[in-house]
């Protein structure tokens, strides 16, 4: 079984480092304050969120994306490490026990650039539950990352793993769509902006207001 966890929101709360690095990246270069302010992110891949700020301002994305992106990540090294930060609710406990599990691999499918995903997870100590998975750097459509990741891990363990193999677990309805044109299974946890009943309504085939009891948890993704 191939596990693919999103990260804001479903494993950790960066303390909004990521809005105020883009919001820093677009006064660097434009001199346009709070630039993401009216801009909704939560599921959106890192490029589609920028291309929709360039957009917003008239702004051309040609020539301009690799100097956001730049930009982005020098600003996030720095602004991850801030009081606000938390991992959610029983992450760690699951993580741990998960990893012991060797019929389960563990991997990300996230809208983060592959490495503001890893500067986002290094200061919780998580990278090293997650050798692999899918990127916003890989396709701005979130909806295509779930062939990626399983491509990913085929190289990786040598293992075939069909979509029904998968579960995509996260805490926005965007997470439990891109699950659906491969026949993944999906897990909404309402630890994000949207609310249990939201999730239901997107089609998650099981949702947990948080991850929290370890047991509970573990039942379901056993029993899938």
């Amino acid at each position: 079984m191939l596990l693919l966890f999103d990260i804001d929101g479903t494993l950790i709360d960066s303390g909004e480092a990521g809005t105020r690095s883009l919001n820093l990246a677009f006064w660097e270069l434009f001199s346009i304050r709070d630039a993401f302010r009216d801009i909704q992110m939560a599921g959106k891949t890192d490029i589609q969120i920028m291309k929709e700020g360039l957009l917003r301002y008239g702004i051309s994305v040609d020539g301009n994306l690799t100097h956001i992106v730049e930009s982005y990540l020098r600003n996030l090294k720095r602004e991850i490490n801030n009081p606000w930060r938390h991992l959610k609710p029983g992450i760690k406990e699951l993580l741990e026990d998960l990893s012991a599990r060797k019929d389960i691999h563990l991997g990300l499918l996230t809208g983060n650039l592959e490495e503001g995903a890893r500067i986002k997870l290094e200061p919780f100590g998580l990278n090293k539950y997650f050798p692999s998975g899918a990127f916003g750097s890989d396709h701005e459509d979130r909806n295509s990352l779930l062939p990626i990741a399983i491509e990913r891990f085929k190289v990786l363990t040598g293992k075939r793993f069909r979509p029904e193999d998968c579960i995509v677990i996260g805490d926005t309805p965007r997470d439990v769509y891109c699950s659906k044109p491969y026949g993944a299974k999906s897990i909404g946890v309402a630890t994000g902006p949207y609310k249990a009943e939201a999730l239901k309504k997107a089609g998650a085939d099981v949702v947990f207001e948080d991850l929290g009891n370890l047991k509970e948890v573990l039942d379901i993704l056993i029993g899938f």
